[in-house]
């Protein structure tokens, strides 16, 4: 039975294609697995909500919203503690109990959402006890932290944009599946709906999830550390410099991602009604956002590994300005068509910058790391190592931060349809995400790509990120 490996050596050539590439894979997949499974239970009232009307338990749009953003708020607080399971109790045995934690949110969707003693309590009841129902499926997004930093111990530097990159991506990919496949589940043909069966479709997955993790993943003694390299890395300026950037491409992907079929139905509900098999089973085309969202990922890992991080960054954030900017210029005109094409083109900037921005991560903690060894005469490959479980410590900062500004997309969104009437409601909340890609857009320039700061405080990396 695997346990520990004490021998990990990525960045040797001879041990990379002997052995740590087979390791690596292996434990890439069964991570990959584990947190596409996790990602659809986290994005489950994405759709459900769209339902409960018919099932028997209504809610209003502002309440909807609420059940929407819970789980993303939940699993952005426990992004944190995550990462710091992973050097605590090993990647494998983590990956494992973080797996077998979805039976509970799995669970009550198979036997408490549906059943009649919640139908037969109070509005205020029901929707309370929805709401912890929804908190709870926020295990779901935690595993994203302590996943990604898991997986970065495996690859070398080299190989690390496009494996994050991939490993993210099977995970992202979990929303658009879950906005596929879980409409087709509730709804009943003969009429109706039926929420039980959404979380009996993905119990069994979820234990093979958890039993795959406990065979076929191992731990590194390389990843086991103290707290030293998490506080060390919540003090360096360029963890929050990412994380926030990362609040702009991640956060701006799982934010729409849950809240866009929400929006498409308050939207154009004019739309919907002409064509109500896309109402019903294909949740008004908007697992297509996170299916372009997720795909995308990758790819924004593979362009941050031959032309930077920071320039993907800063071309995906102008280029969010401009598309966001003709989506609400649709919405005014009514034209869903053309709405539906400029957010799958945000969208598509969202994971290229998901996967740009995540290879920064590597990259500017190495030019740290080089640019410590050479200024104290320390020995480099002790002081690498401790960077690299700085970088392993940010992933888990950063992954939390750009959980919660979901979030705060998803609170947007609902102040917006407060104070506003009519199907242009989102046009004010558009406008607010327009600015802030702005911001994020300066900021990449400012900290990354001007020569001065490169040349003066990290040289190594004007090469390497710009």
């Amino acid at each position: 039975m695997r346990r520990w490996i004490e021998d990990w050596r990525p960045e040797d050539d001879e041990f990379w294609a002997t052995t740590g590439r087979r390791v690596a894979r292996r434990n890439l997949a069964v991570s990959i697995l584990t947190e596409h499974v996790g990602f659809t239970v986290w994005a489950l009232w994405s759709v459900l909500v769209l339902n409960l009307d018919a099932a028997g338990l209504p809610v209003t749009v502002t309440e909807s919203f609420w059940l929407v953003s819970l789980p993303n708020l939940v699993g952005a607080a426990l992004r944190v503690p995550y990462t710091f399971a992973v050097p605590r109790f090993g990647g494998r045995l983590w990956t494992t109990i973080s797996a077998a934690l979805l039976l509970v949110p799995a669970s009550l969707l198979a036997f408490l959402v549906p059943s009649d003693w919640l139908r037969e309590q109070s509005h205020d009841t029901r929707f309370a006890v929805l709401l912890c129902c929804a908190a709870l499926a926020g295990v779901g997004g935690a595993n994203f932290s302590s996943s990604m930093a898991n997986i970065s111990f495996f690859y070398p530097e080299r190989r690390k944009g496009f494996a994050l990159g991939l490993n993210a991506a099977g995970g992202n990919l979990g929303v658009a599946v879950v906005q596929v496949v879980a409409p087709l589940v509730v709804v009943v043909p003969a009429g109706g709906v039926d929420l039980a069966r959404t979380g009996l479709v993905w119990l069994p997955l979820v234990v093979l999830a958890t039993v795959c993790a406990w065979l076929c993943m191992d731990s590194l003694t390389e990843a086991r550390t103290d707290l030293a390299p998490y506080t060390a890395a919540l003090r360096e300026r360029q963890t929050w410099v990412i994380a926030l950037l990362y609040v702009g491409t991640f956060g701006s992907f799982i934010g729409f991602s849950f809240a866009f079929p929400l929006v498409i139905r308050s939207t154009f509900p004019e739309f919907l009604a002409a064509h109500p098999f896309v109402r019903d089973y294909l949740a008004g085309l908007g697992f297509l956002g996170a299916l372009v969202g997720s795909v995308s990922r990758p790819l924004g890992g593979w362009l941050a590994d031959r032309l930077g991080g920071a320039r993907i960054t800063l071309s995906a954030f102008a280029g969010m300005v401009t598309a966001t900017g003709v989506a609400a210029l649709a919405v005014w005109q009514r034209g869903f068509v053309p709405f539906l094409g400029a957010f799958l083109v945000v969208f598509l900037l969202t994971g290229v910058g998901n996967g740009a921005t995540y290879r920064m991560i590597p990259v500017v903690f190495a030019a740290l790391g080089r640019a410590e060894a050479a200024t104290r005469r320390v020995d480099p490959a002790e002081t690498l190592t401790d960077f690299r479980r700085r970088a392993a410590a940010v992933i888990g900062i950063v992954g939390a931060a750009g959980a919660f500004g979901g979030f705060a997309v998803q609170q947007v969104f609902r102040v917006a349809s407060q104070h506003a009437t009519g199907p242009d409601w989102s046009v004010p909340a558009l406008g607010v995400f327009m600015g802030a890609y702005v911001v994020f857009a300066a900021l990449t320039w400012w900290v990354y790509l001007r020569r001065n700061l490169l040349v003066t405080r990290l040289p190594s990396l004007a090469h390497a990120n710009a």
